[in-house]
């Protein structure tokens, strides 16, 4: 990304009155989250048709040049690599939904844009931001079947790899191509994630392994091994190699889910599930993602895109169908809670933009990367409705 930003840890209320359990605990004890209005009539919550509102909004409202989307709703046209890549994620979740034409038309340009933009390349010093695209590029394949989309990704993951060093923290991508002394989730659940994707089309057995030595490294590095809390990064500051164990986002926690649970499709060794079920766990009650049961605002700016990308993984882990029903109806709890929520307070209407808030109506300037968000969410419920996972 290219802020790598600082969000403040306040300090946030002991109890979730709503939850009736400490927000610290990491017990299994059920998530008894409710609809946010369940005390007056039952609400029709219309989640496919609310999506394509926010799907529409967003391509008029945030469309720039070459197929590409602007920073933000206020006239700010600077483009910005990774949420671009998002926004093909979120496009994929459009054209899978309706099966709508129009989708594909709008991932074809934003993926040649986005390479136009970049200065007729793909090559980013920003590992992460490639990992992103090769994702997304990788579910556009899968989608269409439009072997441009698979090409990409294939560039991308070839230049990915060479950031691998065994030498500094004993491996790990680094952040940057020009930070060998830092290593951060972002680059390495993500890349596990993507080198998974490739080894499911392809077969490659290279591409399972170095998944498998991705999610090894980062667990021995960046996972907290009694909570599953994932940390942010290592880096090395004055010859010492130092975790920042402060910094917790919800992206972080969703993209190891999301490793955990590929790798364990693959091998069918339960530990990557147990890791992914812990942290999704952790997730719904660490006071550093979640306030009054819903995920907690992470500004605007990069920090505004991590909620969704939490999202489209923990959707994956109430998908799952090898996890016990108590802990799917958890999940799913907690799922709706948070999309009711937005539903029901956070989308301005008629113009349907979403703030970093998902309790309150955004106010002023629209960033595309909490937009993006806001959807990833809506497109997410209306998944899992369509799919009957959201009883």
């Amino acid at each position: 990304m290219k802020r790598f930003i600082s969000i403040q840890q306040g300090v946030v209320i002991a109890f979730i009155t709503s939850l009736g359990f400490s927000v610290t605990s990491c017990s299994d004890d059920p998530v008894p989250l409710t609809d946010p209005g369940a005390s007056g009539p039952e609400f029709d919550y219309t989640w496919a048709q609310t999506a394509d509102s926010l799907q529409n909004a967003t391509y008029n409202s945030y469309l720039g040049s070459n197929g590409t989307f602007v920073q933000d709703n206020a006239g700010n046209s600077t483009f910005h690599y990774w949420p671009n890549a998002h926004v093909l994620d979120m496009l994929v979740d459009g054209y899978l939904r309706t099966g709508d034409e129009s989708y594909s038309l709008k991932m074809k340009a934003l993926v040649q844009g986005i390479k136009v933009k970049n200065g007729n390349t793909y090559n980013n010093v920003f590992n992460d931001d490639m990992i992103w695209l090769g994702n997304s590029c990788l579910r556009a394949f899968e989608a269409t079947n439009d072997p441009e989309y698979k090409e990409v990704a294939d560039l991308l993951w070839e230049i990915i790899k060479t950031s691998w060093s065994d030498d500094v923290f004993s491996g790990g991508i680094t952040w940057k191509q020009d930070t060998p002394f830092q290593k951060n989730a972002v680059s390495n659940a993500p890349a596990a994630i993507l080198a998974m994707r490739l080894y499911e089309i392809d077969q490659d057995q290279d591409d399972l392994e170095w998944a498998i030595r991705i999610y090894n490294w980062q667990k021995n590095n960046l996972v907290d091994p009694v909570s599953g809390i994932v940390w942010d990064n290592i880096s090395m500051v004055n010859g010492v190699a130092v975790t920042n164990k402060d910094w917790v986002f919800t992206y972080n926690m969703g993209t190891w889910i999301g490793a955990g649970l590929r790798l364990y499709e693959a091998t069918n060794n339960p530990v990557y599930l147990t890791d992914a079920v812990r942290s999704a766990k952790s997730s719904m009650t660490s006071i550093k993602l979640v306030s009054n049961g819903l995920l907690r605002d992470e500004g605007q700016g990069d920090g505004g895109l991590f909620k969704g990308i939490f999202i489209r993984y923990f959707t994956e882990m109430i998908e799952q169908p090898a996890i016990n029903s108590s802990d799917r109806q958890n999940f799913v709890n907690f799922f709706k809670f948070n999309a009711q929520t937005l539903y029901k307070s956070g989308i301005q209407r008629p113009v349907m933009f979403v703030g970093s808030n998902w309790s309150a109506l955004p106010g002023g300037t629209t960033d595309l990367t909490t937009q993006i968000s806001g959807v990833m969410l809506i497109e997410a419920a209306a998944k899992l409705d369509e799919e009957n996972l959201l009883e």
